[in-house]
């Protein structure tokens, strides 16, 4: 898979994934691409950095100092800031940008990285975890793991709080 940042006529940006460079151009010389955003189909390739990885055997160099997450939400979400150019008035329902979104979902990201590191990963133990410390067998903290929809359904029911992680979690097991 590779994926390509693409923009339209009208400057909105957005990710694309394709099962490689051939697939793209295929796809665009067919007419099958368009913007989710504005639905035209004047798309191309837009500017994109390098994705460049490290190498799982390369030691992290020093890390920037971060922001501390904030212990609990705003009661009312910030408005985002306009994407339309400046002296414009935002409109209180607007789409924020491709450029924004992206922006919110490294802060969500970045805040669901922090909590973690606060947070017992569990596994496939997570259902039978999370009732043992509501029963109060087990001591009270924050787990982490898997569980089925079916699982996770039946522990709400229990009166037990659950959320799903808004991304992806690798198993510690899994790291090199």
């Amino acid at each position: 898979m590779i994926v390509f940042d693409l923009g339209c006529e009208n400057g909105h940006v957005f990710e694309a994934w394709f099962g490689s460079s051939d697939d793209y151009e295929d796809q665009r010389r067919r007419g099958l691409l368009s913007c989710p955003i504005c639905e035209s189909k004047a798309v191309d390739k837009a500017a994109m950095a390098p994705r460049l990885t490290r190498k799982g055997n390369q030691l992290l160099g020093p890390t920037p100092p971060s922001n501390p997450i904030p212990s609990q939400a705003p009661a009312m979400p910030t408005p985002m800031p306009s994407a339309k150019p400046s002296g414009s008035v935002p409109v209180a329902n607007e789409m924020p940008s491709p450029t924004q979104v992206k922006e919110m979902m490294q802060v969500l990201a970045k805040a669901q990285t922090e909590m973690l590191k606060q947070s017992d990963y569990v596994g496939t133990r997570f259902a039978d975890e999370a009732r043992s410390i509501h029963l109060g067998d087990s001591k009270q903290r924050a787990i982490h793991g898997q569980t089925t929809p079916e699982e996770a359904r039946a522990l709400v029911d229990e009166g037990i709080a659950v959320a799903p992680l808004p991304f992806p979690v690798r198993p510690p097991s899994a790291d090199n």
